[in-house]
């Protein structure tokens, strides 16, 4: 048995969940797909998969095996593409990742409209609130909200969010005036776990180096961006967000940005890729396609 193809199987296995998923997806039969399975397991000497008779679920051999395979296959469609030139059209599938906020609102409408113009190419949308790593998952491009520090992906920027304070007219109109961040300490609280549950820190005064932590006592504690931005409309109370989670409502006059004098720097957005990718045409003209579209969202004048 050819071990790329056993590969292939595997990762499929993996990506569908189950072997039964890797057998639709492939166009193989249950007995060919365990036979990939057992051939792997022959050849490296240990067993990568726990089989139930509904999932599947990797070993710890399995695990390293994994993000091994990605990376090969990863590469072999890299030369694959990289060889067949500007000739090649973008095809295949492509895999993106995106917080989960950014990746429902902004990043899915994209990439259905890219979808509607390269048809032969099918994506895969994780979204995530945590950095992946995008060699060993898999990924072609990720959306990523923070200072860089891989050195090893090629980023494009597309513009930058703030951490902003945000509250209702309605809300602003029935309560004291919050002119400083310790004027929130008398304030109704809508919390998430992003930005702090019992304490909101802003940064250092003028000739300190000591950020400022105001300790709070939320009202209301969700763990849903759209949750916490509904109640913030409704007049429930003060929230804390990225700029762009509430960019909409600030346009449209149903939400204020508070104390912006008070706001850490901006964080950068980028779109980033592992180096190399960008040479294959399904990446290269979602990156082309993607970065105009998402750079009026990110823009400092859109919060």
């Amino acid at each position: 048995m050819d071990r790329i193809d056993a590969m292939k199987v595997f990762v499929a296995a993996l990506n569908e969940g189950s072997l039964a998923g890797a057998g639709r997806k492939l166009g193989k039969s249950p007995a060919a797909v365990s036979r990939a399975i057992a051939f792997l397991e022959e050849h490296v000497g240990a067993a990568l998969l726990h089989r139930t008779t509904r999932s599947i679920k990797l070993s710890e051999a399995g695990e390293r095996y994994a993000m091994a395979c990605r990376r090969i296959l990863v590469d072999l469609e890299e030369a694959d593409m990289v060889a067949a030139g500007e000739r090649s059209a973008p095809r295949g599938t492509l895999t993106v990742t995106a917080p989960v906020a950014a990746g429902e609102d902004l990043v899915r409408p994209i990439i259905e409209a890219f979808m509607d113009k390269h048809p032969e190419v099918n994506v895969r949308l994780h979204l995530l609130d945590r950095p992946a790593n995008l060699i060993d998952e898999g990924i072609d491009v990720a959306l990523r909200l923070a200072h860089l520090a891989d050195s090893t992906l090629v980023a494009i920027r597309v513009g930058e969010v703030r951490r902003v304070v945000a509250a209702a007219p309605r809300y602003l109109a029935k309560h004291p005036r919050i002119a400083t961040p310790a004027d929130l300490a008398e304030h109704r609280i809508i919390a998430m776990t992003h930005f702090g549950l019992d304490s909101w820190t802003f940064p250092p005064l003028a000739g300190s180096s000591v950020p400022r932590a105001i300790a709070l006592t939320p009202r209301l504690v969700v763990n849903s961006i759209r949750a916490a931005v509904a109640s913030a409309v409704e007049g429930r109370g003060v929230t804390r967000m990225f700029s762009y989670h509430v960019a909409r409502e600030v346009a449209a006059g149903q939400l204020e940005i508070l104390l912006a004098d008070d706001e850490y720097p901006a964080l950068p957005v980028h779109l980033v890729s592992p180096h190399g990718r960008l040479s294959v045409p399904k990446v290269r003209a979602f990156v082309d396609f993607a970065v105009p579209r998402l750079r009026p969202a990110f823009a400092p004048a859109s919060a």
